[in-house]
């Protein structure tokens, strides 16, 4: 059994920088699509930036992965219930700002889903001291 757990043969942090850099850029460009003035249209960034960074430091401190992805999947967890917002707008139809509520819904989800599977393999495959 492989040591490290992955998904497609990415590791966590990867996927991580992977959401986190998604996000970022899923921001501004809703932003500058958008011609929103407003700054909650950069929330996915805003969300995105610690993903990012801590992917990034769980990569670069393997002895500290284990607290880096701990900080990572409560941004994905925020990502989530941040998204539920959808279900309160969509009844105005889909637009910049409900599609990036939707995106946020159901990337945050498979991300902490992911995040938990990933502990959960960690735990099972803790070696005893």
């Amino acid at each position: 059994m492989s040591e490290e757990f992955s998904v497609a043969g990415q590791s966590m942090p990867r996927i991580t920088i992977g959401l986190g850099s998604f996000l970022i850029a899923w921001g501004i460009v809703v932003s500058l699509v958008s011609q929103s003035d407003s700054v909650t249209s950069f929330f996915p960034s805003l969300l995105g930036i610690p993903l990012l960074i801590s992917g990034v430091m769980a990569q670069k401190k393997p002895e500290q992965r284990k607290l880096w992805m701990h900080i990572a999947v409560t941004f994905g967890l925020l990502c989530a219930i941040g998204g539920t917002r959808f279900f309160m707008v969509i009844a105005d139809g889909i637009t910049y700002a409900s599609g990036s509520m939707l995106m946020l819904l159901i990337t945050g989800s498979i991300y902490t889903f992911l995040c938990i599977k990933s502990f959960r393999f960690a735990r099972l495959n803790a070696k005893p001291e």
